[in-house]
């Protein structure tokens, strides 16, 4: 091939055809916008994104290069085994890491695919991927059998077996290995040249580089210029270094080759200029290098693939109508079918409403119908009919519980006009884009659901969706210390100081967070450390399954998105995450497994199991007095969005005794109520403390079930209805409109001149558009609320009358926000007898057990603690230990279990095994020779030492004491399942004067006292005043504390409340009313160091030391000097809002093993 000028195309904008993202995980180094805005800023016309693996990156690309006015190519650079190099990498076979290592296998060729040819270059892109991933295999590995496609265009560069052949000296051998690609891809090859001035042969040396473009002229192959980009600007060589390190697991190694610093998004002259290095090298004359440079500007120009018409952004495709029930109709005529039958099972079609349910169903099929909706909604309800089919609980939750249509085909539980909900609020004429609605499963049944829907529709219009981790502050701290050789235990340490906060923010976060102080002042240690942390913010590190998204399509899907295996359950995973997959027009259906749906349906089995009976929990009566009176006394640990701190205050205040007044409650307790002030007037108004004003008797029918305050975003849509007459759906968009303070002013004009025309007076409606715009933006949806509220009254009425089997489902699927070891202290408060592990009668889940015939209701029946909660427990381990039960002997138990030797001891220490005889030492010991003659190493025979021919005979070592019986219930089942652990610090505390939580309640609002207890939970939510409050619950054995530190105390307090689990804190109590208790924090001590120091000195030393004087806090702390002001106005602290610092797993300080003390579970709270 002859390298001349091509005429016409010389004079195009360099167009880069191969350039990652940090979509490519653990390589690429710059976010796809930043590259689409590096481009448009040096004048390139086009540039392709090729990340390694993935096409992740593709939707934000497009939308960032129409935004730069940059036209996007679309590419993927994939490992291929090619069947000429297998043997060179050991047969194809992946290199085996020794025992307790690891090593990542990056020996296979890579080669770069462009799509070329509309759709169907994206669809054949898309296949590619999905075979590349389909066995699982990391990293992904393209069969050379699925290496094909049409409307592709191929890139052979340094890192592909062509490439590395030429850089052996071997253009032979390269001829030999690109006559298959030939065959494969025909004039659709190209060979790829990359400079990036390194020396000798390899990747991006100039000597590689030209003998490239020499070897694409002698085999009449097109060659292309490319920069191999990993990053958008000069300068990120070193972060790529740390992308390396952390993606090949070992650290930075100059000697091992650093990144040449090279390989950024240049611009067309500098890519110029690599071109006439190259070709000069390769011994061509003038006119090659623009030869060159117009051979890759054509393959840009034949790279065509429209983002709208091939990617399918902006479009909608649906299952097909047979596959959802409408058989031979159209979707629309089964959807009305359905919602008709619906009314009349219901009895809505009979009674004085009759007329409002047929017109309120008609007026919701209307506005489907005019979106084309119907196979949606059909789709969500074959998907719920099938759920409950399995058995399995289900619910529906969000804006679709407004909808009539809903609740009729079976989505939705409650009934709207009941609720006063609005379809408007959910979907309108007005509103084009697809609604959400959203359902809730139990979440240790949710892979199940997944299968369920995919056997329903198959693999090929079904796939679940991806959720990128990204790099926080935790994560980029680790890679970055492990890449640059820092000691492990030093980077533990500065990684656990911090909140759970972006990268980006670390060096901020040292200057303004007082719990940082001490990793600051050593801050220039580490030199450039915090720049490269810094640098890995917001890049994916790796990719998961989302909790809760579900792609549903007609056929078409696997053309549109590549689909690889979830590690683990194998589940069809598209590539992209919830944002993209609605941009690309494919149905998101949010399937959230809830925990809490699992605690219930746990507790309705037990109940079943124990007593042959469970009650129909979902028609239960809705006044339950016993339950609103568990409600009231804010004893509501464990039960459905009543539980945290915040909340039990809000109930204590409110007093709910009806389910509009959980509705109320679960809407207040939300960042815009409580920062626009909407709890204190209602509470007021609500116990009749503050008059129920209106601001025109027009409005009272929005406002007086509120009392004249607006709650829900369903009552400013009716007030602006009502106001200016201009239909609820027009009324929810200048709702939607109120949170945009550009479009505030123009709202307010078109609403004082449209309720004047209606005859409204100026008073009058200024006071009404004051409400609307300081409440319109922050209200909550009602809808959302009342779907809310079914399960939290319903897991607050199981509390309230099923106690033990409520704490069973509690303890099997943790469903709150509180570590197991908080339940079991509320269910010993409660009179729920506890009964401890035992290998003959516990199961692998918490169970109930009758403990007595007579006594309190409570008291009858007890919570068996089941096997699950071993520390080490496999799943098959506890059903073969559950299912060989009884065991009459230690022996028995030993041969027919079969448990591993640590879960036997574990069982033998926290007294499963007590009931063989012998104490835990002892039978520690026999379970050592046990495993010691199943290696065969004891000469003697396989009985041990019995006595009565069942016990275990002693072997005289003395007993575990209670301290050690207590450290090894928290180190084996994270719970002290026996006894409270505070307990055991009781009579210390009475020396101290410490106030119990049982004996605060009687504490005077001022009173200063001292609390202790075990730290339980730390939040840091956003305040209405904007801000920094640290908020801790301590529990003391008596029951709880609620703790609040204020800025002015974070000097002295954040990091011993961050980093100690057992506090004495020194405050202030608060009342805000009878049921509303916390203390306000001034001062707190690390308990566990306070009682080394009375081992050590006495108690006078303690006294010494609670006795030392506040170092006063020389001006605010800046953390409190700063504010992030949102659209809505609303005023936030940049530090709140955040999974506080500290280890997830704590240690009391008293040499108790370290034990799982917060809650693990998959699922959702809610």
């Amino acid at each position: 091939m002859r390298m001349t000028r091509s005429p016409g195309l010389s004079g195009l904008g360099f167009a880069h055809l191969r350039t990652v993202s940090g979509n490519s995980a653990r390589y690429g180094a710059s976010h796809p916008e930043a590259l689409a805005a590096r481009a448009a800023e040096r004048g390139m016309d086009a540039v392709a994104l090729t990340d390694r693996d993935t096409v992740a990156g593709a939707v934000r690309f497009a939308k960032a290069c129409a935004e730069e006015g940059v036209r996007p190519l679309f590419g993927v650079d994939l490992a291929v085994d090619v069947p000429a190099t297998r043997d060179a990498r050991g047969g194809g076979r992946r290199r085996a890491p020794v025992r307790g290592g690891a090593f990542i296998d990056e020996s296979a060729p890579r080669v770069t695919f462009l799509a070329r040819d509309g759709a169907r270059g994206w669809a054949s892109l898309c296949a590619l991927v999905t075979a590349a991933h389909a066995r699982g295999e990391r990293p992904p590995l393209l069969p050379w059998d699925a290496n094909h496609g049409e409307g592709l265009t191929v890139l052979l560069g340094p890192e592909s077996d062509i490439g590395r052949a030429l850089a052996a000296g071997r253009p032979d051998r390269a001829a030999r290995l690109l006559a298959p690609w030939r065959e494969r891809y025909g004039d659709a090859l190209r060979l790829e040249a990359v400079h990036h001035g390194r020396g000798g042969t390899g990747p991006g040396s100039l000597r590689l580089a030209a003998r490239t473009v020499g070897f694409a002229a002698e085999q009449g192959v097109r060659p292309v210029l490319t920069n191999a980009v990993r990053y958008a600007d000069p300068g990120q060589g070193r972060i790529a270094d740390v992308l390396d390190a952390a993606r090949r697991l070992v650290p930075i190694d100059p000697a091992k080759g650093l990144d040449s610093g090279e390989r950024w998004l240049k611009d067309a002259g500098l890519m110029a200029r690599e071109a006439e290095r190259i070709t000069t090298a390769a011994g061509f004359g003038p006119d090659a290098a623009a030869a060159l440079l117009a051979h890759t500007a054509r393959t840009a120009a034949e790279c065509l693939v429209d983002p709208e018409d091939d990617l399918g952004l902006g479009s909608v495709r649906f299952p097909e109508p047979r596959l959802v029930g409408a058989g031979w109709r159209t979707a629309q005529r089964a959807l009305a079918s359905r919602a008709a039958a619906g009314m009349v099972r219901r009895g809505y079609d009979r009674g004085p409403r009759a007329r409002a349910y047929w017109e309120r169903m008609h007026h919701e099929l209307d506005i489907i119908g005019h979106h084309d909706f119907a196979s949606y909604f059909l789709t969500v309800a074959r998907v719920v009919d099938d759920v409950r089919d399995l058995g399995i609980r289900v619910a529906a939750r969000g804006s679709g519980a407004g909808s009539l249509v809903n609740h009729l085909i079976g989505i939705a539980h409650a009934d709207p006009l009941e609720h006063g909900l609005l379809m408007e609020r959910f979907l309108s004429k007005r509103r084009s884009v697809l609604p959400d609605i959203d359902i809730d499963v139990e979440s240790a049944r949710r892979i199940e659901v997944y299968r369920a829907i995919l056997g329903r529709f198959g693999p090929e219009r079904v796939a679940t969706v991806a959720m990128p981790e990204t790099y926080r502050v935790r994560h980029a701290i680790r890679d970055v210390g492990a890449a640059l050789s820092l000691d492990p235990a030093d980077i533990d340490r500065i990684a656990t100081a911090f909140p759970h906060i972006r990268a980006r923010d670390a060096r901020t976060a040292m200057d303004e967070l007082p719990e940082l102080a001490s990793v600051a002042a050593e801050r220039e240690k580490y030199g450039t450390f915090w720049e490269l942390v810094e640098g890995l913010d917001a890049l994916p590190r790796g990719v998961a399954m989302h909790p809760c998204g579900v792609l549903l399509s007609d056929a078409s899907l696997l053309s549109r998105t590549p689909v690889v295996p979830t590690s683990g359950e194998s589940l069809p995973m598209a590539q992209f995450d919830k944002e993209d997959v609605e941009d690309l027009g494919l149905l998101k259906l949010d399937v959230l497994g809830v925990r809490m749906q699992s605690a219930m349906a746990h507790a309705l089995s037990e109940l079943d199991r124990a007593t042959g009976e469970a009650p129909d929990i979902d028609a239960i009566p809705p006044g339950d007095e016993r339950t609103y009176q568990l409600i009231r006394s804010t004893e509501t640990l464990g039960c459905f969005q009543i539980e945290s701190p915040g909340q039990r205050d809000l109930v204590g205040r409110l007093q709910p005794s009806t389910f509009h007044d959980l509705v109320v409650d679960i809407s207040l307790f939300r960042p815009g109520p409580v920062a626009a002030d909407m709890v204190r007037p209602f509470i007021e108004a609500r116990h009749g403390r503050a008059p129920v004003r209106y601001p025109h008797p027009d409005l009272a029918p929005a406002l007086e079930d509120t009392y004249g305050v607006v709650v829900f975003h369903e009552q400013v849509i009716d007030l602006v209805h009502t106001m200016t007459g201009c239909g609820r759906d027009e009324a929810d968009r200048v709702r939607r409109g109120l949170s945009d303070p550009e479009s505030q002013g123009r709202i307010r004009f078109w609403f004082a001149q449209r309720a004047a025309e209606r005859g409204y007076d100026a008073e009058t409606v200024t006071r009404t558009w004051e409400i609307v715009e300081a409440f319109g933006s922050y209200g909550f949806c009602k809808a959302h609320a009342v779907a809310f509220a079914v399960p939290t009254y319903q897991s607050a009425w199981l509390k309230a009358h099923h106690p033990a089997a409520f704490y069973a489902g509690l303890l099997t699927h943790d469903p709150g926000m509180y570590p197991k070891r908080l339940l079991l202290a509320d269910a010993r408060r409660r009179g729920v007898p506890i009964l401890p592990v035992d290998v003959n009668h516990s199961a692998p889940a918490h169970r109930i057990e009758l403990v007595s015939e007579d006594g309190p209701p409570a008291a009858r029946w007890g919570v068996r603690l089941g096997l699950s909660d071993v520390h080490g427990m496999s799943e098959a381990e506890g059903e073969r230990i559950a299912a060989a039960q009884p065991y009459t002997s230690l022996l028995d138990f030993w041969q027919r279990a079969r448990p591993s030797r640590p879960v036997a001891e574990r069982l033998a220490q926290v007294g499963a095994l007590d009931a063989f005889g012998a104490n835990r030492r002892d039978l520690l010991l026999h379970l050592a020779e046990l495993h010691r003659m199943g290696r065969g190493a004891a000469s003697h025979g396989t009985q041990l030492p019995l006595s009565g021919g069942r016990r275990t005979a002693p072997a005289g070592l003395p007993d575990l004491d209670e301290t050690e019986r207590l450290s090894a219930e928290l180190g084996v089942l994270g719970m002290d399942a026996s006894r409270h652990l505070m307990g055991d610090h009781q009579e210390f505390l009475c020396e101290l004067g410490v106030v119990s939580a049982r004996r605060l309640r009687e504490a005077p609002h001022g009173a200063t006292v001292l609390v202790a207890g075990a730290k339980a939970a730390t939040q840091t939510p956003p305040i209405r005043s904007g801000k920094r409050v640290v908020f801790t619950t301590l529990d003391d054995g008596t029951g709880l504390v609620d703790l609040a530190f204020f800025d002015d105390s974070h000097e002295r307090c954040a990091h011993t409340v961050f980093h100690s689990w057992l506090l004495l804190v020194r405050g202030t109590v608060q009342r805000r009313g009878p049921r509303s208790l916390s203390v306000v924090g001034t001062v707190a001590w690390n308990l566990a160091e306070l009682l080394d120091l009375r081992a050590e000195g006495g108690l006078e030393a303690v006294s010494a030391k609670l006795a030392e004087p506040l170092e006063e806090q020389p001006h605010e702390p800046a953390s409190a000097a700063r504010r992030i002001t949102l659209p809505t106005g609303f005023e936030l602290n940049p530090w709140a809002d955040l999974k506080p610092a500290g280890a997830d797993t704590a240690a009391t300080g008293r040499g108790i093993a370290r034990a799982k003390l917060w809650h693990q579970s998959q699922g959702s709270a809610g």
